[in-house]
């Protein structure tokens, strides 16, 4: 009974304690939250889907990042921007976009959405007010161009010659066997979409130059990180560095995910 009488009357001073916390000191500890960026959305390219990023997403869950791989449809550029903010709007915020090849056009307007803390742009475009995709990457020409075979919908495939050659050089010949084999398609009319309003503008970048690219030109992609002044890495890498150099995205990932809340 003694035993008992000490514990209750321990939980009753606890009460009267939490009681004697002023508003203030309440509202302090319910609106303080962790440093940095929990949730990353990841956004991939052309003539690839979320699988893109296999190899990126347990380097990052291993950190403890929650990590959604967006499936945008590659449809059209209207289509791809709102798959993206579907999935911002189902995750609880902050988080940080990070897009690859074609996917950083997506998030450049996707990104303007106010849950959206930064940016990463991983061998991408980062296009400014009234650029497409297309416009940029052909502004530069690179050896991709000579194998893209479009059908009667205006849907754009990589041959194997593509794929093996200038798309993921730098991969496993099994690898290159299954990026050919199950490449999505792009609609033309996708990467001619024009951004409106690039949220680089507003939010903190960061891009990874793949210094191997022969799908986009690495002198581009140097120039687009200087123009959005994006803190940058680059690599050696073929144009789906996110397959061949894996930890060294992750590596750019998790710095992103870190300042972009402050910075």
């Amino acid at each position: 009974m003694q035993a008992l009488k000490f514990v209750r009357n321990g939980l009753v001073a606890c009460a009267a304690l939490l009681a004697t916390l002023s508003p203030a000191a309440k509202a302090t500890a319910q609106t303080q939250t962790p440093s940095g960026v929990k949730t990353v959305l990841l956004v991939h390219g052309a003539w690839a889907d979320g699988s893109s990023w296999s190899k990126v997403i347990p380097l990052l869950e291993a950190k403890g990042l929650h990590v959604v791989a967006v499936q945008i449809p590659l449809t059209s550029f209207a289509d791809d921007v709102a798959a993206t903010e579907r999935a911002i709007a189902l995750e609880d915020g902050p988080v940080l976009l990070v897009g690859h090849s074609y996917g950083g056009a997506v998030i450049t307007e996707a990104g303007n959405d106010p849950k959206v803390a930064g940016l990463v742009f991983v061998s991408a475009v980062a296009p400014d007010k009234g650029e497409s995709t297309l416009g940029l990457i052909s502004s530069v020409a690179t050896p991709i161009g000579s194998e893209l075979r479009p059908d009667k919908n205006g849907f754009l495939k990589l041959t194997p010659k593509g794929v093996a050659e200038d798309f993921a050089q730098d991969l496993s010949a099994k690898e290159i066997a299954v990026l050919t084999a199950t490449q999505v398609p792009v609609n033309v009319a996708a990467m001619k979409g024009e951004v409106t309003i690039p949220a680089w503008k507003s939010k903190p970048s960061w891009y990874i130059v793949a210094g191997n690219d022969r799908a986009i030109s690495p002198d581009l992609e140097a120039a687009q990180a200087k123009r959005i002044g994006a803190t940058t890495t680059t690599v050696s890498s073929s144009h789906v560095i996110m397959l061949s150099q894996p930890a060294k995205v992750a590596t750019v990932i998790l710095d992103a995910a870190s300042k972009a809340v402050s910075k």
